[in-house]
């Protein structure tokens, strides 16, 4: 299990006065600022939040130490990190994403489809993305029950129910 959690990222500067853009990877987005000083991902630069707003689609943040546009313009990009036991466990049935990346995915019946390496979000809801033992391309698969019927973080392992392909007659072609 990864010792530290990404909880947020900073998108880039808001304003003239050194606020940033935040998109909170937290349950609650405002509970970003709950968890104590924010460290970059290799730990070089830790940030503290003294302002916290919601503005429409992302958070705006002020961050101590972070006084103009410039200062605020370097931060683009930055994964901010906690240590895991600042946060609370996860309930039943839910995970953080970093657990879920190096499981192995593996239908119903045993047959190895791949490796997770990534989870994404870009807007409707997790995609997990799994890497197949052989071969360059990379599989997108929605992260819901329908999916994803199982998910065994201590046998190392997701169980999955790819989609099947429709027929190319089918489809019209």
């Amino acid at each position: 299990m990864a010792e530290r959690i990404c909880v947020a990222q900073i998108g880039g500067a808001h304003g003239i006065r050194g606020e940033v853009k935040l998109k909170s990877f937290t349950a609650d987005p405002m509970a970003v600022k709950d968890y104590g000083p924010l460290m970059s991902e290799d730990g070089s630069a830790s940030f503290e939040i003294e302002a916290l707003r919601p503005a429409k689609g992302h958070l705006v943040a002020r961050l101590r130490g972070v006084s103009d546009r410039d200062a605020a313009e370097r931060l683009a990009r930055v994964r901010l990190f906690v240590p895991r036991e600042r946060l609370p466990p996860p309930a039943a049935g839910e995970f953080y994403h970093v657990d879920l990346i190096g499981l192995a995915a593996v239908t119903a019946d045993g047959t190895e489809v791949g490796t997770v390496v990534a989870v994404h979000d870009f807007g409707a809801g997790d995609i997990l993305e799994l890497r197949p033992r052989a071969g360059r391309t990379t599989i997108m698969l929605p992260f819901t029950a329908a999916f994803v019927p199982v998910v065994d973080i201590a046998a190392g392992r997701i169980t999955v129910a790819p989609p099947r392909e429709t027929p190319a007659k089918a489809r019209g072609e």
